[in-house]
């Protein structure tokens, strides 16, 4: 398996302004979106090597209720990642697997424009990452192929079936 970068943008968050930045909280609309994307990534079988977030608050919320969804067996390690909290690259994207000695798929979790920025950078074509919203890329060398890109709504979606199987 090619080794592959999955991403997560922080959920729906209060509005700049309401506190400093690196404190601004998940909305109850963006704690309902990051447990669908766990919920989602659950009904995927999908399982990391590690997740990392960003240390913003709404970034780590976001990591831990996605991770919260997941059962104890495929839970892995989640670790703040200062590298996250600004200016993030794809260099430092791709880092990121010696960070944490990950093998094959890492979760990262952060922000806009940083995380549409990496996929452009490493693909080579743009991607519109809504908060909340999901992608994949499976690596070859220093180059990407997106795999998957997902809006909250079509997680949202994903999350009810595995809600309430057939």
């Amino acid at each position: 398996m090619a080794r592959q970068i999955w991403l997560l943008r922080h959920a729906d968050a209060e509005p700049h302004g309401t506190r400093p930045d690196h404190e601004r909280q998940l909305t109850s609309r963006g704690e309902r979106q990051a447990a669908a994307a766990g919920m989602a990534l659950a009904g995927m079988r999908v399982t990391f090597d590690a997740v990392l977030a960003s240390p913003r608050v709404r970034a780590r919320r976001t990591a831990e209720l996605a991770v919260a969804e997941w059962s104890d067996h495929t839970r892995p390690p989640l670790q703040s990642y200062a590298p996250l909290d600004r200016g993030f690259d794809s260099s430092a994207a791709l880092g990121a697997f010696a960070h944490v000695g990950a093998r094959n798929r890492l979760l990262l979790v952060g922000h806009e424009p940083d995380l549409s920025n990496v996929i452009a950078s490493l693909t080579g074509g743009a991607a519109d990452l809504k908060k909340g919203g999901l992608a994949a890329l499976a690596l070859a060398g220093a180059r990407a192929e997106l795999i998957l890109l997902l809006r909250p709504k079509e997680l949202a979606l994903m999350a009810a079936r595995v809600r309430q199987p057939a």
